[in-house]
């Protein structure tokens, strides 16, 4: 069983893949897109969006970061792959499912889904251009408007060198409104000789156990379900036998939590850091009451030095065996 932690721009950035590496039960990664349009990028530009890249294109919990790139040029796909990958990281992913509107109005993401051959292009120059022991994978999604290309494009990012293709379960217009139809990709394994790694609405085990069966993946990518709940992955490992460390419940969270804050400090600016941390409690209220308490706590608090107050209560407060406290 491999676990992924999936792409999502605006939310699982460098500092939260961090912290979710640091949880445990992920085994790898893939960054946030990095656009490429008509030129070739400065090497700051890939730095400051995986800045893993400084360290041997892992986390500091010493999980690997593939680079996503996201564009439709062929030439200038290739040309900003060769210089990313002279930079180190554990492998170059190359994004066809983004759904965003003003990604496919430019040709990008999803859009290419309906563009087997240009996708086949895009493969082919990477692969070429990237030296032959670095991983090259893709993600796409089912389709754009259905999904009738969907083993068209799997075979067009297999059939040009692609070591691996993750698929999420959707198509561009199904957006993220469940459900994943797992059994697709199913029919995309049997279509294609390398890894595919099933991904889409898996909050909770017993969604990754169905999502096995319908798929017969052993490789699942999750996001949304692991930023709601970081030991998810520790969990799908347990059921089925892994030998992790246990559960990962909010006592165990705090302290992450708290570590989220401090890089966030550090790394980002004021004004967006306490938006940040409220984001990240927005979706773990969904598995835990405490964060809801959390949440509710801190949602009209855009101080930071108040919510370093207060984040340092929870932590003494916790430690007592107290309940959370309000916000001084």
């Amino acid at each position: 069983m491999t676990i992924l932690l999936a792409p999502m721009e605006g939310l699982l950035d460098f500092v939260l893949r961090d912290i979710l590496t640091r949880a445990g039960g992920v085994d790898r990664c893939v960054s946030e897109f990095i656009r490429i349009t008509d030129q070739l990028l400065p090497e700051r530009v890939f730095l400051r969006i995986v800045p893993e890249l400084l360290s041997g294109g892992r986390t500091l919990a010493g999980v690997p970061v593939r680079a996503q790139l996201l564009g439709s040029d062929p030439v200038c796909m290739a040309e900003n792959a060769a210089r990313l990958a002279a930079l180190g990281p554990s492998g170059i992913d190359l994004n066809f499912g983004c759904p965003a509107n003003i990604v496919n109005r430019h040709g990008g993401g999803a859009a290419l889904l309906k563009e087997p051959e240009t996708i086949a292009a895009i493969v082919a120059a990477v692969r070429r251009a990237v030296p032959a022991h670095m991983p090259v994978s893709a993600k796409m999604r089912l389709g754009y408007h259905d999904d009738a290309l969907a083993i068209a494009n799997a075979q067009a990012i297999a059939g040009s060198g692609a070591d691996e293709l993750v698929v999420h379960a959707r198509t561009k217009a199904q957006a993220y409104r469940p459900p994943a139809y797992w059994e697709r990709i199913a029919d995309i394994r049997a279509a294609v000789a390398i890894p595919v790694v099933a991904n889409g609405e898996i909050w909770t085990v017993d969604d990754a156990r169905r999502c096995r069966e319908a798929s017969g993946c052993d490789m699942l990518m999750i996001g949304r379900g692991a930023v709601a709940d970081p030991g998810l992955g520790r969990a799908i490992k347990r059921s089925m036998g892994v030998a992790v460390g246990p559960a990962l419940g909010w006592t165990e969270l705090v302290p992450l939590l708290a570590e989220f804050w401090q890089l966030v400090c550090s790394r980002l600016d004021a004004r967006s850091r306490p938006g940040r941390l409220k984001q990240w409690l927005n979706f773990l209220r969904r598995r835990f009451p405490e964060a809801e308490t959390a949440y509710q706590s801190l949602k009209s608090i855009n101080d930071p030095a108040l919510i370093d107050r207060w984040l340092a209560g929870v932590l003494q407060a916790q430690a007592a065996g107290e309940e959370l406290l309000q916000p001084a």
